[in-house]
């Protein structure tokens, strides 16, 4: 039987993913998301930008899909966001 690793099960690529980043209600990044994710390497997919503010509106949801070829590229995108000084935390 051919197993799939366990860090690639649910995984398909090249394939279509979406990615929500929080940031401060304060920042422009809504602005920003696509041109992060074309730096890592992926094709942002504008079409499907949506920004929600928190419950107390002090931060927003910032989500966009993407087309990916890889894992590598899968993980470039986290890695960009995570190092980008307006995002706090991603999904």
């Amino acid at each position: 039987m051919n197993e799939t690793p366990q860090d690639q099960r649910g995984f398909s690529f090249p394939g279509t993913f979406e990615v929500t980043a929080f940031v401060l209600a304060d920042t422009q990044f809504d602005t920003q998301m696509a041109t992060v994710l074309a730096q890592a390497g992926v094709a942002p997919l504008d079409a499907t930008l949506r920004v929600r503010p928190s419950a107390k509106g002090n931060y927003l949801s910032v989500s966009m899909s993407y087309l990916c070829a890889d894992r590598d590229h899968y993980d470039a995108v986290y890695a960009a966001l995570k190092g980008h000084p307006s995002v706090k935390w991603t999904l």
